[in-house]
């Protein structure tokens, strides 16, 4: 079940308004990959340099609804113990790195800021080391033992890498016990970004055992950082009262800092805020205004909520044509509820130009998606053989591509 005060038009991070129960889209979960829309996972990319040691970027997923109707969500699972030790695994044919302590980290303070410092800092470009060359380069053993030497220096970065490789199975076995390890040294040494994937395996139980608390805290000592993800699911946290104390004002405080640092599951979640009027007081135009920050963004479920206002002219001007456009955007991303949607504009001509065959094609895309409409069944029963068949063919052929990851 999803938070008691959350709505959903559709299901955020990717969901839209629509009162329709959406397509699989990943909420109420810890989503990996960064800040993504919810879209096949990509393979395996290097780490841009400007996020030198930074880990696969994981969100909590329970976030509340806006102005329209979304399905209900499981809520996350997170942790409860503390950090389980960890056997080494080595990478090919070579000796693992002796892993640094497994006690809780003891995390230093951040510096003050300076007084005309960023509220919204971003993280330091890193400077110039071998190891991260070696691991954007592919050459990951190499990296690896670049990073172990680095981390022998005191390098706290170094030790997120470590950990990283490890977490990640990166040239080597995967082991997220070990990674652990490396992220707790790491966040004891004050890389908000160990501290960050610490608290992901914490609230996962991944090489440790499950720990809420202990996770909010990690997360809470990053956010400090001002680390844009922690924030994120800090909000959750405050929101859901799990591993926090419920308290939806704090919640919407790291939302906003989340959102207006571009994380576009942050916008997505901070427009449901305003519109259910969740720690803060309910704004349709600021909701409008953040959902469709994540929408231009790519987040799919966004698009779709974002069409649905635009439809209705809920806290924007309506326009059905940039609506029908982003009901498209959706609906090519594989989700039901917007291809339901798109099959309605085609049906009755809005936002494009009627077209009962493309009508009956996306109709059929979204009830093999498990979208029924009865009114779209009478408009397909009325076809003509010729155009039946040629609309079954169009299904046909945008599955395949989907299938084939053609866009």
């Amino acid at each position: 079940m999803r938070h008691p005060l959350i709505t959903r038009l559709a299901v955020l991070l990717a969901v839209a308004l629509a009162g329709v129960p959406m397509a699989a889209a990943e909420t109420s979960s810890w989503v990996g990959h960064g800040d993504g829309p919810d879209q096949p996972v990509p393979k395996k990319a290097h780490p841009p340099k400007t996020n030198k040691g930074t880990p696969a970027a994981k969100v909590i997923k329970t976030v509340p609804g806006t102005p329209v109707q979304l399905p209900a969500i499981a809520p996350p699972v997170l942790p409860s113990t503390q950090l389980a030790p960890a056997a080494p695994v080595a990478p090919a044919q070579q000796p693992a790195p002796a892993a640094p302590t497994t006690a809780a980290p003891a995390i230093p303070a951040p510096a003050a800021p300076s007084g005309n410092a960023s509220e919204y800092a971003k993280t330091p470009p890193p400077s110039e080391d071998a190891a991260y060359e070696a691991f954007d380069q592919g050459r990951y053993l190499t990296a690896l033992e670049l990073a172990v030497k680095a981390a022998e220096r005191g390098d706290p970065q170094a030790h997120t890498l470590v950990g990283r490789i490890y977490a990640e199975g990166y040239g080597t076995s995967k082991n997220s016990a070990l990674a652990a390890q490396w992220y707790a040294r790491g966040a004891e040494l004050g890389d908000p970004e160990a501290m960050f994937a610490l608290g992901v395996l914490l609230a996962e139980g991944q090489g440790v055992a499950k720990d809420r608390g202990a996770a909010a805290q990690m997360f809470e000592a990053a956010a400090v950082r001002k680390h844009p993800l922690a924030n994120y699911n800090l909000a959750l946290l405050f929101l859901k009262g799990d591993g926090k104390p419920e308290n939806p004002y704090r919640a919407f405080a790291h939302m906003l800092f989340a959102a207006e640092a571009g994380v576009s599951a942050a916008q997505y979640d901070l427009g449901a805020l305003y519109a259910t009027g969740t720690g803060v007081e309910p704004n349709a135009f600021e909701a409008a205004k953040w959902i469709g920050k994540a929408a231009a963004a790519g987040n799919p479920e966004a698009q779709l909520d974002y069409a649905v206002i635009l439809f209705q002219g809920h806290g924007v001007p309506p326009d059905q044509k940039r609506g029908a456009a982003l009901f498209r955007s959706a609906a090519e991303r594989g989700l039901a509820v917007a291809q339901n949607r798109l099959a309605r504009c085609y049906a009755y001509g809005a936002g494009v130009e009627m077209d009962v065959v493309e009508a009956a094609k996306w109709h059929l895309i979204a009830k093999a998606g498990g979208e029924e409409d009865e009114n779209l069944d009478k408009i397909l029963a009325k076809l003509s053989k010729a155009d039946r068949a040629k609309a079954q063919r169009a299904a046909e052929e945008w599955r395949d591509k989907m299938q084939i990851g053609i866009e």
